[in-house]
């Protein structure tokens, strides 16, 4: 186990495709800590996945859920928690992930983004027909708010597991309690 700080959450946000969810449980493994990812956890709290909650609720109907449940993880000491993509667009998700954990913005360019998201049908937001439009304008739009939220910013664009990992626990180490 490597030590880290071990109170304070560990909070990804970054746009689809960053690679939170595989290097949260990654990194949750490294440290021996719980990995919870947000969308999972509506998923489970509700019974249905996401693009059936947004083809019934929208997207407003989402992002209450989800408000309810960033409130709910990150008052949890001690977790890596991978967040949606969207999580930075509701005022109230940036005040608790930035007040209640260590965040960190795992940055990727829209090419990236792409070309890891091109094949999956669960992404409501990229089903469109020009899917690289779709997520440069969600970049413009939320680059903004991971950087408002974020206490550091790491690239994923290299596709190093190991090495965004360690440059994401430095950024844990050099974090205060809080």
């Amino acid at each position: 186990m490597i030590e880290t700080n071990s109170i304070v959450p560990l909070i990804l946000v970054g746009p689809m495709g960053a690679g939170k969810s595989t290097l949260g449980r990654h990194l949750a493994q490294l440290l021996d800590r719980p990995f919870f990812d947000s969308d999972r956890v509506i998923e489970e709290k509700t019974g249905a996945d996401i693009p059936w909650i947004f083809d019934m609720e929208g997207e407003a109907g989402f992002r209450r859920r989800e408000q309810d449940v960033i409130d709910e993880l990150t008052r949890e000491p001690g977790i890596v928690l991978a967040t949606g993509g969207g999580v930075v667009v509701t005022p109230k998700n940036r005040t608790f992930l930035h007040e209640r954990g260590c965040v960190v913005y795992l940055w990727t360019p829209v090419e990236i983004q792409l070309a890891r998201t091109r094949n999956d049908k669960g992404r409501p937001l990229l089903q469109t027909a020009d899917p690289k439009a779709r997520l440069e304008a969600l970049f413009a739009e939320r680059d903004p708010l991971y950087r408002q939220v974020a206490h550091h910013v790491v690239s994923t664009a290299s596709g190093n597991l190991k090495k965004v990992a360690d440059d994401v626990l430095a950024c844990l180490d050099s974090h205060p309690q809080g």
